[in-house]
């Protein structure tokens, strides 16, 4: 039995799968690019398998995150754009990019089952063998063994290409590793932030007295230097205000309403100077169809769990169940706090009390989404890395195996005091100007260190740039496109990193990948 949180999947010992597993291509994580690349494989001939940490399929886009994220739907074609086709067909029209999780998995299911993929869940893995710098197997923790010519890591975490020994990088690089101005601390974070002074001691004024929960220690740092700190998770929650589909939103546990004090002083501080919170200046709450919600951090004190990720790309199963149940519990006990709490102005908890999760949503885990949002874990660092450069134009690159178009952003990364105050650091939103190409170099390794795996999820980016690509549709289109350079290798009988890249443009562009922006 696996329990990944309360929120994830409690799960009854299935029939074990074949003990030894042969393909062409393994694709290793069920996110929505992963479910890409096995579609696109299948497809063209190979021999694949599916593998997911859980049992679901679709990640994110699955997961909650139902308003999604685009830039520019013109920069999105392939499977990709098939996918929100097919998402339009199930409500009646041409294609759809808001959408219910459960509709959204039901069509990724489909997709697989037509292309008659093999997909087998709750694989842990356990070790990658290596011969040189070819992956010649993947163990999983239940003795399974995956046997391929090209591995595609499609997970969030980047699981397989660490124990693949390549590369990579976890944090916010200083804006002098690759000449950026929007990586790195940042010297002022406007939005996202408390709009009024909080103080953040326990007894205030009070410095030797403590800070409250959900303050960091640390200081702010110099301006544009690099750490380890990781943009915020959060879950993407789909609640809905119809009392026939509602189940309650029930507290944590250990839930304390001291916890909250900062919200508390936070909310009393912007009634006493004048101001009128509202619920949706506390979570931005995004309308999806048939009554239900995609609700995503809002603010200076949100839904975002600031600060309680630090360890989970690099945590092994136990710990990161761990990190996961942190961040439900927070969750449930902020949205516990505002629906309850005398310290929250009545309007707002009176708004909150509407609210309640969905039964027809996250059925095997009472309506709280299966996937939490990890925005960002470890970064492949290959021979190419996408930065601010590539994201605003200044660099270019001439081997395009799709495009991203969405701002350079950042969640914060770090709640800390500065003069005496609660200030939040990190969050970034700028504007790329026009969809930009990504490079195929960025999503193999360095060919010393792996020659057959292609990484489409935690491809080679800086944190900034990250923050631009990572979005669920370009996942798709980059999964299509690991997909295509994983044939080409084994067409080829060549390295990831040697195959031909005008016979892989021409493939891609004949599987309507958009590649260029001309408009």
């Amino acid at each position: 039995m696996l329990v990944l949180g309360a929120s994830a999947q409690t799960f009854t010992e299935p029939t074990p799968p074949p003990q030894i597993i042969e393909a062409d291509i393994c694709v290793f994580g069920g996110t929505a690019g992963g479910v890409v690349a096995a579609v696109q494989a299948a497809r063209i001939g190979k021999k694949v398998v599916l593998t997911e940490f859980g049992q679901h399929l679709g990640g994110m886009t699955s997961g909650g995150l139902s308003q999604t994220d685009i830039g520019n739907k013109g920069a999105i074609g392939g499977i990709a754009r098939e996918f929100y086709q097919r998402m339009g067909r199930h409500y009646g029209t041409n294609e759809v990019w808001k959408l219910e999780p459960s509709v959204a998995e039901k069509v990724f299911r489909n997709m697989i089952t037509e292309a008659k993929i093999p997909a087998y869940f709750r694989q842990h893995l356990a070790s990658v063998k290596k011969h040189g710098t070819r992956i010649t197997e993947i163990k999983m923790e239940d003795g399974t063994i995956y046997h391929a010519k090209v591995f595609i890591d499609a997970t969030y975490e980047g699981d397989l290409m660490a124990k693949a020994k390549v590369s990579y990088f976890v944090g916010r690089e200083a804006n002098v590793t690759y000449g950026e101005t929007l990586d790195g601390i940042r010297e002022k974070t406007p939005k996202h932030q408390f709009l009024v002074d909080v103080d953040p001691y326990k007894i205030p004024g009070q410095p030797k007295s403590g800070l409250l929960p959900f303050v960091q220690k640390d200081q702010l740092g110099i301006p544009g230097a690099g750490d380890q700190s990781v943009q915020a998770y959060n879950f993407r929650l789909c609640l809905t205000q119809n009392l026939e589909n509602q189940i309650p939103i029930r507290p944590p546990p250990d839930y304390s309403a001291e916890k909250y004090e900062l919200l508390a002083r936070y909310l009393e501080a912007l009634v006493a100077a004048g101001k009128t919170p509202k619920l949706g200046e506390l979570m931005h709450i995004q309308a999806m169809p048939n009554g239900k919600t995609d609700i995503n951090n809002n603010g200076g004190f949100s839904t975002d769990f600031i600060g309680g990720n630090y360890k989970y790309p690099e945590a092994n199963y136990k710990e990161r169940a761990r990190i996961w149940q942190e961040h439900e519990n927070y969750t449930r006990g902020f949205l516990h706090f505002l629906a309850t709490n005398p310290r929250v102005p009545e309007s707002i908890r009176s708004e909150m009390q509407s609210w309640g999760l969905c039964k027809d949503e996250f059925a095997d885990t009472e309506g709280w989404p299966h996937q939490l949002y990890v925005r960002e874990a470890r970064r492949m660092v290959s021979d190419y890395v996408m930065t601010q450069k590539n994201c605003r134009g200044q660099e270019v690159v001439s081997d395009a195996i799709g495009l991203a178009a969405y701002n350079m952003d950042s969640h914060n990364c770090r709640r800390i005091v500065e003069n005496g105050f609660a200030r939040n650091e990190g969050d970034v939103q700028v504007a790329p100007g026009k969809p930009y190409p990504i490079s195929l170099r960025a999503l193999v390794p360095k060919e010393k260190e792996c020659e057959n795996l292609v990484v489409p999820i935690c491809l080679s980016a800086s944190h900034i740039a990250y923050g631009s690509i990572r979005m669920e549709p370009v996942f798709m289109v980059l999964g299509q496109s690991a997909a295509t350079i994983a044939d080409e290798a084994i067409e080829e009988k060549t390295p990831v990193q040697k195959i031909s890249y005008e016979k892989l443009k021409e493939r891609l562009l004949a599987d309507k990948q958009v590649l260029a922006w001309k408009k």
